[in-house]
């Protein structure tokens, strides 16, 4: 043992509470963002009673790590006083606070080297997995509670700004939401007022002129059309190439590796550049809501065959792309009993309104200054944890 490392397994304890009474609703899945996030799996018909209850302040992770690159999943519930996790996932607690504090445990997990150490002593044929045997075996620096409250306090003043700047950026995002509905929902986009030139008003409400849309079932504004999503958008899918977790665990992570709905590990190379939108092609394909599962990708970086690459075309950006996607409902265009599938045909048949181009060139002005504003407030974050990182590797007492 190192000088100044304890055995973990001396202060904390495995959890196995189920939620035998259905009381607990809120579901929650760990990241490899090392986050308890809302689960997005379809849990209809699914025996709710078997999940176990996490509470505040208690972990949660994977035991499998040869699915996710370098990385552990492992979580500290923090936001809820209590929620329910899939029955595969670990729950444990610190048995003593006196001794360790959970958020002190928590910047121990979020370092790197804990993920080496994690993927180093996984074991296994089919699948690797890091047990609660070897969680039991890790050893860290645990100093007085004083020092541990000193660093904690220190890596929350970053932290915060963290996650102040992704409320902004949420609210950049419903704002942008907001006003596509007000414009292509609701046809109230602005127009110049017919009594007034110096007015401005909403088209529908004005009396702007509509015309019955059979497809739609309602009115939509004179000059529109729906169409083929084919007709908005360009396909890259021919230029993806998955990468495997072993052809990936050596190569320098510099450029992000995307999956059907997030980051999966970071690569050495990349084969974008530029703007584009993912889309969930198999698996996690939509949300409870039936929209797509959609990500907005500005730089270089590298995605496997799990997600569609798009480009926007014919007066349409990206970033109106992704709005007009955001809100389309596409579950009739998903197949696949056990794994849900939107296959690229079905993909591109997607009917969507489109507007007339002097309304959607428009909308493209706004919505570029809403996803600047959010993307120059996603760099300061990133730069914010590379803060973080520092911190966290100034924990060790000796590497």
């Amino acid at each position: 043992m190192k000088s100044g490392y304890k055995r973990l397994g001396n202060y904390i304890r495995l959890l196995d509470e189920r939620n035998r009474d259905l009381e607990v609703k809120t579901l929650l899945g760990v990241s490899i963002r090392k986050m308890l996030i809302p689960s997005i799996a379809n849990v209809v018909g699914t025996d709710m009673s078997t999940y176990k209850i996490i509470k505040k302040n208690q972990f949660a992770y994977g035991t499998v790590t040869s699915r996710n690159g370098d990385k552990i999943s492992i979580a500290l519930l923090k936001e809820f006083d209590k929620a329910i996790v899939s029955q595969v996932y670990l729950v444990f607690e610190v048995i003593d606070k006196e001794l360790l504090l959970p958020d002190y445990l928590m910047m121990w997990f979020r370092r790197p080297e804990f993920d080496r150490y994690a993927r180093f002593k996984s074991h296994g044929s089919a699948r690797e997995t890091f047990d609660w045997a070897e969680m039991l075996e890790t050893e860290l620096p645990i100093p007085s509670l004083e020092k541990q409250k000193e660093v904690i306090a220190e890596y929350e003043v970053i932290e915060n700004r963290v996650q102040l700047n992704k409320k902004l950026c949420a609210t950049l995002e419903e704002t942008a939401q907001t006003i596509y509905k007000h414009w292509f929902e609701d046809f109230e986009f602005p127009v110049q007022s017919k009594s007034d030139p110096e007015l401005v008003e909403g088209y529908k409400s004005s009396g702007g002129e509509m015309v019955e849309c059979e497809e739609l079932g309602k009115e939509i504004p004179v000059g529109w059309r729906v169409d083929n999503l084919g007709t908005i958008c360009e396909n890259f899918d021919s230029k993806r190439i998955p990468l495997s977790s072993f052809e990936r665990k050596d190569l320098n992570k510099i450029y992000p590796y995307y999956g059907a709905s997030s980051i999966l590990d970071y690569v050495d190379r990349y084969l974008f550049d530029g703007t584009y939108i993912l889309l969930g092609e198999d698996g996690t394909v939509i949300t409870e809501n039936g929209t797509p599962i959609l990500q907005y990708v500005v730089g270089k970086f590298w995605v496997n065959n799990h997600a569609h690459v798009l480009k926007a075309t014919n007066n349409f950006t990206e970033e109106s792309l992704y709005l007009f996607l955001k809100n389309k409902n596409i579950t009739n265009k998903i197949t696949g009993a056990v794994q849900l599938k939107i296959n690229q045909a079905n993909l591109l048949s997607i009917r969507m309104i489109i507007p007339n181009n002097n309304i959607i060139s428009n909308f493209n002005i706004i919505a570029e200054i809403i996803f600047k504003k959010n993307q120059n407030l996603k760099d300061q974050i990133e730069k914010l944890e590379e803060l973080e990182s520092l911190l966290l590797g100034k924990m060790a007492v000796e590497d």
